[in-house]
């Protein structure tokens, strides 16, 4: 799941290469998991949630967590206090809703020229945010925890087998008229498959250089091949499928101060979530 999270910031990071756009982009995004391994593990984990074992626990937790002094000490350390509190969200949340809780729901994009701040929305990676600035590298920020921390550099390993294919076929979304691509990409023996809607029309966009974009793990993620801003992508990877498509794009005047690490928050390592 967390490459499948990894992946979709990867895809939709077309702002941190925009030229004159100013607004909000968000996305909408469903996801299905297909790994039997994986599957096997969510389910395990849900029956363990379900537990009353597990729940006397939870309910223990939190009323330690009301405790006085112990609020006073997470209020001290407010890493540890946004730690606890993601914990207990996932564990409340997985136990009544069931897993699917568990996966984000879209993400909102906040771009201006070539600075950009994604937020993720529900799921275990609800709130996540990732800031693209001009000349930084990509950050993770957690307001909560009041850190900072810079993403894996792309490694120099293995550069993927890309094939990309101009389908006949045409859709509109959002009023853009967008065309088919298929893009195949085979890395260590294994094939992920995109399907993407992308539109010419969108002219304050640049997408050219999102194919110098990287994941975490080195792999580009777009092909100089596809034309246009994607508005919306399908991927099939061993580990599962997901659905993108973007719901709003609306050009508004955006805070500069939204594109920078706020005074005061502290460096820490890099996690994903």
């Amino acid at each position: 799941m967390k490459k499948l999270i990894t992946l979709f910031v990867a895809l939709v990071s077309l702002g941190a290469q925009a030229q004159s756009f100013e607004g909000t982009v968000r996305w909408t995004m469903s996801m299905e998991i297909t790994d039997p391994q994986m599957k096997a593990q969510m389910a395990q984990a849900q029956q363990q949630l379900n537990d009353p074992e597990t729940q006397a626990q939870i309910k223990e937790m939190e009323e330690k967590m009301n405790d006085p002094q112990m609020k006073k000490m997470m209020e001290q350390n407010p890493q540890m206090k946004a730690a606890m509190e993601q914990a207990m969200k996932s564990a409340r949340g997985g136990s009544a809703a069931g897993t699917n809780d568990m996966m984000p729901k879209g993400m909102i994009l906040k771009v201006k020229g070539a600075n950009m701040i994604t937020i993720m929305e529900g799921g275990m990676a609800n709130g996540m945010e990732m800031l693209f600035a001009e000349g930084q590298p990509p950050m993770r920020i957690n307001r909560e925890a009041k850190t900072f921390s810079k993403m894996p550099e792309g490694s120099s390993g293995e550069t993927p087998e890309v094939s990309v294919t101009r389908a006949p076929e045409t859709a509109k979304i959002l009023g853009y008229t967008c065309q088919k691509y298929i893009v195949e990409m085979t890395s260590q023996g294994q094939t992920m498959k995109q399907v993407m809607w992308t539109t010419t029309e969108i002219k304050d966009l640049d997408m050219k250089a999102l194919s110098r974009q990287r994941s975490a793990q080195g792999q580009p993620m777009f092909s100089e091949k596809v034309q246009g801003v994607p508005l919306k992508i399908e991927v099939a990877s061993p580990q599962g499928n997901m659905v993108m498509e973007v719901a709003e794009m609306k050009r508004e005047k955006l805070n500069d101060a939204d594109f920078k690490i706020p005074a005061g928050f502290k460096e820490t390592k890099f996690s994903p979530y």
